[in-house]
């Protein structure tokens, strides 16, 4: 609005200018001249003014162009000023949730990182991956020069011994005399029973026959490890303890020590990557009972390689992956035993799900990782997004920055699982009929809402980003509302992915590729077993007693919940018995 209007202008013009000059002359001679030529400046201006019949309207347009232009660059700076301020608040949001999300995740400790720390992980995992790439038996063309046998520290005296004897038979097969026995070979093989060791002394007389002389001797039973003194069960225990429970090698060796037996770290290593590689048929039959699911879960995490060959005596890192695909279906009562499988990798390139998933056709629950697209692409797999990425990204929003509108999000998606929690080990057909009628609603209303609450809002907040995320992902959650062997979330391949991120704190890197994938084997047959509440240890035991001589085409008589049915079947015909 104009400061002054025109007949304002008008007065000042016709009436101020028309005033007689006060007396000049006690002024200075200058400021007379300024007064007087001021006076001759007015005196045209009301001439000229007086004399034109547009001066009004010209004076008038002049001042609300200059007006309108003070308004224009007002509202531009408080335009600017805003978005100032906007700007501001959305930098100060992103901090404190980086700042929330490093004090959520802190780093363990770093007191078993020194250099003699790194030197002991980095020779364990080349010494596996050394046994690994190396057959037990070399071909003639690779033959090398007889080595000598290694002296190894006899087993404690107080540990104690179990005596076992294998003998043919009972009687020579060729003409059914009787034996007597001209001599005995001992081997004493180091085992593991829970709560201590003891040392098997495994005797094969040699027998001659009364009447013919013949000369037999039984043949040593198969070995997991040909030429080793390890037992099945020792063998199993340290595969547990390395992969199940975390502890490295070398302070199994620590262990081992303290009860008197000598057992380096490079022995162990060695005994790792030939068991790990003669279980990868296991770990095989594993895979194929998790990909003839309906639907899987799968996830990935990092890990550490080492990089080797870089010259400088320095060891360094690279990032590498362990890929998780796991089945799980008690909870819409299927019956299937659930099973992880688990695939290492040196980079996260598309390439790596493609390859692992070539097989596979049906569902996969999985995060909005872009790597697994090539897979959906090609119509097999088909994608179930997981409905707790998109509530944690509203949690942690309102966890550091309590903003009104992530906590009703949270308290939405929250109406969701609640009506999971009813339709928890329900046939498929009722999941889904609980689902529509309940779940649905609140399904459709979030994404209604979420769109809303986009639209009044900056698009480049944090919240703003949380939204669009959600409002992506829902539709590729929506399968979930007709399928009732569906979930709505990812959480059985985030829990398969636990183990990996704890072992790597104690571990700190994969020596090798070679290392990684006995990983990936050891993390398949422990985890699965854990998953059918078998105790890894006995069946992992039991399976290395067997595996050599078993046959190849029988391999699923050797998976975890078999083991399982075979102990329940002993168990029931002893309370059977004890009950007659």
């Amino acid at each position: 609005m104009p400061l002054w209007d025109s007949h304002d202008a008008r007065d000042l013009v016709c009436n101020g200018m028309s005033k007689t000059p006060p007396n000049l002359t006690n002024l200075p001679p200058e400021v007379q001249a300024y007064v007087a030529a001021q006076t001759a400046e007015l005196s045209e201006l009301k001439q000229a003014f007086l004399g034109s019949s547009l001066g009004h309207a010209t004076v008038q347009k002049r001042l609300k162009d200059e007006m309108a232009s003070v308004d224009a660059a007002l509202s531009a700076e408080r335009t600017a000023h805003a978005r100032a301020i906007q700007n501001r608040d959305t930098i100060i949001a992103d901090l404190r949730l980086q700042l929330h999300g490093h004090n959520k995740h802190r780093f363990g400790s770093k007191s078993e990182s020194s250099a003699q720390l790194a030197l002991e992980l980095i020779l364990e995992e080349l010494e596996i991956e050394q046994a690994v790439e190396t057959d037990d038996e070399p071909s003639d063309a690779e033959a090398k020069p007889p080595r000598t046998p290694r002296k190894r520290k006899p087993f404690p005296k107080g540990l104690k011994r179990v005596q076992k004897t294998i003998t043919p038979s009972d009687a020579c097969t060729d003409c059914g005399g009787s034996f007597k026995v001209l001599g005995t070979d001992v081997m004493e093989e180091l085992e593991y029973v829970p709560g201590h060791y003891i040392v098997n002394q495994i005797g094969r007389p040699r027998l001659a026959c009364t009447c013919c002389e013949a000369v037999v001797q039984a043949e040593m039973p198969s070995r997991p490890i040909p030429k080793s003194f390890v037992g099945p069960a020792l063998m199993a225990h340290i595969l547990c303890c390395k992969y199940g429970y975390h502890l490295p090698l070398y302070r199994q060796s620590q262990m081992f020590a303290n009860e008197g037996i000598d057992l380096s770290g490079s022995l162990m290593a060695g005994w790792v990557g030939k068991c790990t590689k003669l279980l990868e048929r296991v770990s095989d039959a594993i895979r194929d009972h998790v990909f003839e699911a309906q639907a899987i879960f799968m996830d990935d995490t990092t890990v550490k390689l080492l990089q080797k060959g870089n010259g400088k005596g320095k060891n360094k890192t690279k990032t590498a992956r362990l890929w998780v695909y796991a089945r799980k279906e008690d909870t819409w009562a299927s019956g299937a035993p659930p099973a992880v499988w688990y695939q290492f990798s040196t980079s996260r390139e598309a390439e790596h799900p493609s390859k692992h998933l070539e097989s596979y056709e049906g569902y996969a629950h999985a995060d909005a990782y872009a790597g697994y697209n090539d897979a959906y692409r090609t119509g097999r797999v088909k994608e179930m997004a997981c409905m707790a990425h998109v509530r944690r990204e509203f949690f942690d929003l309102y966890e550091s920055t309590k903003l009104p509108v992530a906590g009703e999000a949270v308290l939405r998606i929250k109406k969701l699982y609640d009506v999971e929690t009813q339709a928890r080990f329900l046939p498929p057909a009722e999941r889904v009929a609980l689902r529509q009628e309940y779940a649905k609603p609140i399904f459709d209303d979030l994404e209604v809402w979420l769109k809303e609450q986009l639209g009044k809002i900056s698009s480049k907040t944090p919240l703003a980003k949380a939204i669009k995320y959600a409002l992506a992902r829902l539709p590729k959650a929506r399968p979930y509302l007709d399928h009732g062997f569906l979930e709505l979330d990812n959480n059985t391949a985030e829990r398969a992915v636990r183990p990996v991120a704890v072992g790597r704190k104690n571990y700190l890197f994969m020596g090798s590729e070679a290392g990684g994938k006995s990983a990936a084997i050891a993390y398949t047959l422990i985890e699965t077993a854990k998953m059918n509440k078998v105790n890894p240890k006995a069946w992992l035991a039991w399976v290395l007693e067997r595996i050599q001589d078993h046959q190849a085409n029988r391999i699923n008589d050797l998976m975890p919940w078999a083991y399982q049915d075979m102990i329940d079947a002993k168990n029931a015909e002893a309370e059977a018995k004890d009950a007659a």
